[in-house]
Parts: structure tokens; C-alpha cells; sequence
């Protein structure tokens, strides 16, 4: 059983998700359970290993440095859109050397890079180690070389490694 639906609760809420976006038919149906079937198998074969966390007392500090960076980064991007526009402003790629090997700190980085304003996680190169992100402003990659080497990286580093 577990073969055949390896994510059952995962399946199930992807039926659901597809009858809501769909109409409900008998064909909607079979090709949802179908393609929820798909996606539970795709699942299991990327599926990171079990996250280890070794310090629940760090996530916290975590969290709140995450809400204040988008805060301020909403605040930041908005300011560049709404005064400057496109004359000022010269968006960059950044390269970033880091330390975490851990798959599930990686994710996590991604996430944050990603949700937050003015960046976006591009490539990681396992075997080099380099991250390369897509900075909205050029003029600050000092200041995004600083938050993520030195403040996102080495909490996820005592996070999970």
C-alpha cells in the first residue's frame, strides 16, 4: 500500500487542490488521483533526508531576523521602485562561498532568500560551494554578502549541523 500511495495525506490534498480547480466529474477525478499518484512517487524519489535539528532554540532568533529582513527589504525594494525606478538601480548577480553542507539548512536558505524582497536564489554548486543570488540592487551586495554569511548562515549552521 504504502508503494502504491507513498504520500497518501499528500495525495489526497493534491484530489482535492484538482477538484476545486476543476469541475467534479468522474474523468477529473481518475486524472487527478492519477497525477496526485505521480506526484507522490516524484516526491519520494527528491525527498531530502529527515531534518535533524540540533538547536530548537535558535529558530526563534531565526524567525525574527526573517520577519525584520523582509520587512525592511519590502520597505527598501518599494522605496527604489517608487523613487528612483530603473534609472538608479542596477540589479546584480552575487557570488557567495558557503560553509553549509547540510541539504536541509541549504532549503532553508533557499526559502529565506527567495521569500525575501530584492533577492532570489539562483544556482548552488555543491561541489564548489558557491551560491550564486540575483540581488535587486547592485549597490548593496556588501550588505548581502554580510546577511547571509554572517547572520543566516551561521544560525542554519547551528540549526542543523
Amino acid at each position: 500500500m504504502t508503494r502504491l500511495f507513498p504520500h497518501p495525506v499528500l495525495s489526497l490534498f493534491l484530489i482535492l487542490l484538482w477538484l476545486m480547480l476543476t469541475r467534479f466529474s468522474l474523468g477529473y477525478l481518475l486524472l487527478g488521483t492519477v497525477l496526485s499518484l505521480v506526484a507522490g512517487w516524484a516526491y519520494s524519489a527528491l525527498h531530502s533526508p529527515r531534518p535533524r535539528v540540533r538547536r530548537w532554540d535558535v529558530m526563534p532568533r531565526l524567525a525574527w531576523t526573517l520577519f525584520s529582513d523582509i520587512v525592511w527589504s519590502n520597505l527598501t525594494v518599494a522605496r527604489l521602485l517608487l523613487t528612483e525606478g530603473r534609472s538608479g538601480r542596477k540589479s546584480a548577480f552575487l557570488r557567495v562561498r558557503l560553509n553549509i553542507t547540510n541539504p536541509n539548512a541549504l532549503a532553508l536558505l533557499a526559502i529565506i532568500l527567495t521569500a525575501t524582497p530584492g533577492t532570489a536564489w539562483v544556482e548552488y554548486g555543491s561541489d564548489s560551494g558557491i551560491l550564486t543570488v540575483h540581488i535587486f540592487n547592485g549597490a548593496e551586495a556588501g550588505h548581502y554578502r554580510h546577511i547571509i554569511c554572517d547572520i543566516y548562515e551561521p544560525m542554519l549552521m547551528e540549526i542543523f549541523e
